[in-house]
């Protein structure tokens, strides 16, 4: 069409005349305009072709990665009347074992899951063990009692309980920090370089790997297992 206006930019021609110019004009090309369309109509429909594609592998991945992330464990959920439920019960259970004589100077960890209670810790014997769990199960809301106390061994100078209070600190400080573990339900307990680890986890893995990280940590001896897997 650019074309045509250029051939007659000078020449004053009425507008009919013009329809007339422009119907011979494209009359005259249109099988040079056949030809250009032929040759792009094969590319425009590859591309068509070659987009759907695309898109139908983008729609396949996306769905795996859904799959995928619907079948990793997840721990069950809890209400939030239930996790104050267990806050009120944890509580009551600690207030309990202070006030006892027989266990009031033990380090004892109280961790509470849709009343499920566990105890850990060391204590010197196994009639003191079995004290805090009588005491633990005389609290009103406590349906079951799970015993993950360890017995003592060896003897404890003053030195051994500052360096067990800073690698209790260290292992605390571990599992916090790390961005898979950052939990504060995995209680840490320290004796002449044993670490305990209790406590409610979503899966297994988490308690393999907040292992892992005790193990880590400098000045500890060994690692005591007695985390659970959340029901």
């Amino acid at each position: 069409m650019d074309e045509m206006h250029g051939m007659f930019a000078n020449v004053q021609i009425s507008r009919p005349a013009w329809g007339i110019l422009i119907h011979v004009f494209h009359t005259e090309r249109q099988p040079e305009m056949n030809a250009i369309t032929n040759m792009i109509r094969p590319h425009v429909i590859l591309g068509v072709i070659l987009s759907s594609a695309a898109l139908v592998l983008v729609s396949g991945c996306d769905s795996r990665q859904k799959d995928a992330s619907a079948s990793a464990p997840v721990a069950p959920a809890t209400s939030v009347g239930t996790e104050i439920d267990d806050s009120i019960v944890t509580t009551k259970v600690k207030t309990a074992l202070l006030a006892d004589p027989d266990v009031k100077g033990f380090d004892l960890k109280v961790e509470t899951r849709k009343g499920e209670v566990m105890l850990s810790g060391f204590v010197d014997n196994q009639a003191l063990a079995d004290r805090a769990i009588q005491v633990t199960k005389s609290v009103e809301g406590v349906k079951i009692v799970t015993n993950k106390m360890s017995l003592k061994e060896g003897t404890v100078t003053v030195g051994n309980k500052v360096d067990d209070g800073i690698i209790t600190t260290k292992v605390k400080s571990a599992l916090l920090s790390d961005p898979d573990i950052k939990s504060f339900d995995i209680a840490v307990v320290t004796r002449n370089g044993e670490v305990q680890l209790s406590g409610f986890v979503d899966n297994q893995v988490k308690i393999d790997h907040a292992i892992e990280l005790a193990r880590a940590v400098e000045g500890v001896k060994s690692v005591t297992n007695e985390m659970s897997v959340k029901k």
